[in-house]
């Protein structure tokens, strides 16, 4: 889905995918994503998916929160966005895809191509007997 990765503070290198929303950050033991770094609340924000919108991050209580520098309390995410939670710095891009395996699909179409080929050969050799 999307991702988060740690800029700056004790976490920093670190990255964390959210897949279930709402997804919480902050210093709190049940936050999704847990920053124990200077200036960081309890709670400090909340990431939503709004399926018509997109990611809609919004700060908690009074906490401060900034992206690209810009203070705000509550705004649409998008990809490569740096976040700012008190002394940490996080960036938001979307998860990697996992690509699903396509040899199974692969091999019953070579298949079925096969059998085709086959066919047409037998009925071929039936038509000029």
């Amino acid at each position: 889905m999307v991702q988060f990765q740690v800029l700056s503070g004790q976490m920093a290198g670190t990255r964390t995918v959210a897949r279930r929303f709402p997804f919480y950050l902050g210093r709190e033991a049940t936050a999704n994503l847990k920053l124990d770094d200077p200036g960081v609340w309890d709670r400090h924000a909340r990431l939503e998916f709004k399926p018509a919108l997109g990611f809609l991050l919004t700060a908690l209580d009074e906490a401060l929160l900034t992206v690209n520098s810009q203070p705000i309390r509550e705004t649409l995410l998008r990809n490569g966005d740096c976040i700012g939670l008190g002394s940490v710095q996080l960036r938001f891009w979307l998860a990697e895809v996992r690509q699903r395996r396509l040899a199974p699909r692969e091999l019953l179409v070579w298949s079925c191509v096969v059998l085709v080929t086959l066919g047409q050969m037998a009925l071929l050799y039936w038509l000029l007997r």
